[in-house]
């Protein structure tokens, strides 16, 4: 049994919905993205060998931040939304307009 099927205390099954970003699923976006995000493996919690964070890739709702350290992004499926920048807690991803670096 999953969270969702577990009865309350009055015997209710509550509704609920699970859903994972799938990279790819609306087509490749980087062409016609605005900004992007770029990852300063300095400031990186997980390369500063702390307690894994991955919110960046918890966030992310293309899917297109990886799980390992460090982060790496697929810039073929980013559209530039800044989720990722918005939820790092280390400030280690910034946006930038798509052609600079």
């Amino acid at each position: 049994m999953s969270g969702c099927e577990k009865e309350d205390p009055w015997g209710h099954i509550p509704l609920c919905s699970m859903s994972r970003a799938i990279v790819g699923e609306g087509g490749k976006t980087g062409s016609w993205r605005i900004q992007k995000p770029i990852l300063d493996q300095g400031k990186c919690v997980l390369m500063r060998g702390k307690a894994h964070c991955h919110l960046c890739w918890l966030y992310c709702p293309e899917g297109v931040m990886s799980r390992q350290t460090p982060p790496v992004i697929d810039y073929d499926y980013c559209k530039g939304c800044g989720i990722c920048a918005q939820e790092c807690v280390g400030k280690a991803i910034r946006m930038v307009h798509e052609h600079e670096d």
